[in-house]
């Protein structure tokens, strides 16, 4: 089968391109503008025979027209992550989250590339009351316009379906940790740490608790769905059967590092406009399917801390 990747050189993307690149059957097209993905993560892709990497941006339709054709199946990972910041750079959602999503979906029917998978995100479930959380609850008001632009691209993806014939998986992620994580909370009490490790300021009151899923269990997870999925149009959470505190996931990440910081709180339930205090998703609809998680949150925050330090460039360009 031959994959699109859009954000293939990212975190989530450069994981999945190597999966699927494994089997020498499939033909796996790498697309990204380069702005936040890593030259490093494709080394192994480059030297696959099987594996085509573009340098392009999801808001030039041509390339992108171009780019996709020929292909049986795409995964939609590109997006703008900067979730705390959104205020800053509002126009940054709509463009690189709903637009490109937009655009893609445009370039798919264009070309006739009707499979989708599109990475979206707990966060389209805001504040909920209903906890854990299932694929069938009603939204709240959206907190943040990261959550808003990707609740906006599920609901492009719905109406080509409905629409075109197109056939659309969606995933409501939790965060991902693990191998090639270069930005979020982990990286960020890394960086302080290294910086002054007698210290740790932690937005919010450290209480927030939080669901995480180790980058394996991700690709995992997704595989099986498409596998599995028959229907034209499915919605699924991808995260574990646990969450954590903030404080928790401070308290081994200092404990790997042999570290005892004095800790200082800026207060309040939440760090940021848009933080959601408490995410836990549902995710019995997954595990019907066969699929469980391997790595449990602990031991993928430890993952993730250890491949920071054994990949100090990747230290050293995030900051």
């Amino acid at each position: 089968m031959n994959f699109f990747i859009t954000g293939g050189a990212g975190f989530i993307g450069s994981s999945l391109a190597d999966e699927l690149a494994k089997d020498s059957q499939n033909y796996v097209t790498v697309y990204d503008n380069m702005s936040t993905g890593y030259e490093e993560f494709l080394f192994g892709l480059r030297k696959r025979e099987n594996v085509k990497i573009i340098v392009g941006d999801l808001l030039n339709e041509n390339l992108l027209n171009e780019s996709i054709k020929g292909n049986d199946f795409v995964f939609h990972l590109a997006a703008n992550a900067d979730v705390r910041f959104g205020l800053n750079h509002p126009k940054k959602d709509l463009e690189q989250n709903t637009i490109a999503t937009y655009n893609v979906l445009e370039a798919m029917r264009l070309n006739d590339v009707s499979k989708i998978a599109f990475s979206s995100t707990g966060s389209v479930y805001g504040e909920t009351s209903v906890i854990p959380t299932p694929e069938d609850c009603p939204f709240p008001i959206q907190t943040s316009l990261y959550a808003s632009s990707k609740l906006a691209g599920e609901a492009l993806i719905s109406s080509y379906c409905e629409g075109f014939g197109f056939t659309g998986y969606i995933f409501r992620f939790v965060s991902i940790l693990g191998q090639r994580y270069t930005h979020g909370h982990v990286f960020d009490f890394y960086r302080q740490l290294m910086q002054n490790p007698n210290e740790l300021k932690i937005l919010g009151n450290g209480k927030q608790r939080k669901s995480y899923l180790y980058i394996q269990d991700c690709i995992s997870a997704m595989l099986t769905v498409i596998r599995n999925e028959k229907r034209n149009i499915s919605i699924y959470n991808l995260g574990t059967d646990e969450y954590c505190e903030v404080n928790q996931s401070v308290g081994w990440i200092c404990e790997y590092l042999g570290l005892n910081p004095e800790l200082v709180y800026s207060g309040g339930e939440r760090g940021w406009v848009g933080d959601i205090p408490f995410i836990f998703l549902d995710c019995s609809k997954l595990k019907s399917l066969g699929w469980k998680a391997e790595v449990s949150i602990k031991n993928a925050v430890i993952k993730t801390v250890e491949f920071i330090e054994k990949n100090q460039w990747v230290y050293n360009r995030g900051r």
